[in-house]
């Protein structure tokens, strides 16, 4: 006998569509409007909190890809935890929306999800896609005193560490607190290329890597994303490094240019790169590790 395969994800959403789409047209009237004030002018057009579109984009293909799992659960209606909860996610949609409150109104989308799905599949369904809303969570903005509180001594960090690689590299750099100057040029390491946003876009970079790959080593697994946080950083020094150079070799208008430009995309690469690097050295080690021991002198094989 043939065993019993999940359809396709593309498949399953057509088979959902005739039951889930009041659900998806009762999300669109309510979010479309956020989303689009979001992107038109909000605060996902500002560089520190572009990646927010990107965290929607991809919670959604993660939900996509385990959807077909999630249908195959059956239906699950009238449950209690459910209802509770989107009552929560409506009050926080209400007062965001209202009061111009970022955090309770994007907030509100992650509540309202988890408590239509919970209404629909149950607990057993959150639990196969916790992740993709965990995941969200990245996509929230932070209240501002938080992000100011946390992003200055992360700044003075990465001001820190660029200044003294650049001088042992034979730069004639020296600084002020998170300002760099470098030959005639000076440079104001600013929220966007070393805040907690750009902290947290690069953690949420990592934990998409772990949940895409899913390796069984839990050794792998736990060491890659303690790593996560230092990679980060390190990231976040190549890009402050590689714009002070570009600004010392090319001067202040290219720098300035290429910091709204193609000083982000270096960012992410640099962190993929080094994600990617550190997870094929520990796949080295596991392997090492896995490998069968030598045999001892003397010992009779």
């Amino acid at each position: 006998m043939s065993p019993i395969t999940a359809p396709p994800p593309a498949l399953a959403v057509r088979q959902a569509m005739p039951e889930w789409l009041p659900v998806l047209l009762g999300l669109l009237v309510m979010y479309l409007p956020t989303f689009y004030d979001l992107l038109n002018g909000g605060v996902w057009a500002s560089e520190e909190q572009a990646h927010g579109p990107i965290i929607l984009a991809l919670s959604l293909w993660l939900i996509y890809r385990q959807w077909p799992a999630v249908m195959a659960l059956g239906e699950h209606r009238g449950a209690v935890a459910g209802w509770l909860t989107l009552a929560v996610g409506l009050a926080l949609y209400a007062i965001g929306r209202s009061q111009q409150i970022l955090l309770a109104e994007i907030g509100s989308f992650i509540w309202v999800l988890v408590a239509v799905l919970l209404v629909k599949r149950g607990g057993t369904a959150l639990r196969m896609l916790w992740f993709p809303f965990f995941f969200m969570l990245f996509m929230v903005p932070l209240p501002g005193a938080l992000v100011d509180m946390l992003t200055m001594p992360m700044k003075m960090a990465v001001s820190y560490v660029t200044e003294h690689l650049l001088y042992l590299a034979g730069y004639p750099i020296a600084r002020n607190g998170v300002m760099l100057q470098i030959g005639q040029y000076q440079l104001l390491v600013a929220n966007a290329c070393a805040g907690l946003q750009t902290l947290l876009t690069l953690e949420a970079l990592g934990l998409f890597y772990l949940n895409v790959v899913r390796h069984t080593s839990p050794f792998r697994n736990i060491t890659l994303a303690l790593l996560i946080v230092p990679i980060s950083f390190t990231a976040n020094v190549i890009r402050v490094m590689v714009l002070t150079l570009v600004t010392y070799y090319f001067g202040d208008a290219v720098g300035q240019g290429f910091l709204h430009g193609f000083a982000g995309m270096v960012l992410f690469v640099t962190a993929l790169l080094l994600i990617l690097g550190v997870d094929s050295l520990l796949q080295l080690a596991v392997r090492k590790f896995k490998a069968p021991g030598a045999v001892s002198p003397g010992v009779p094989q």
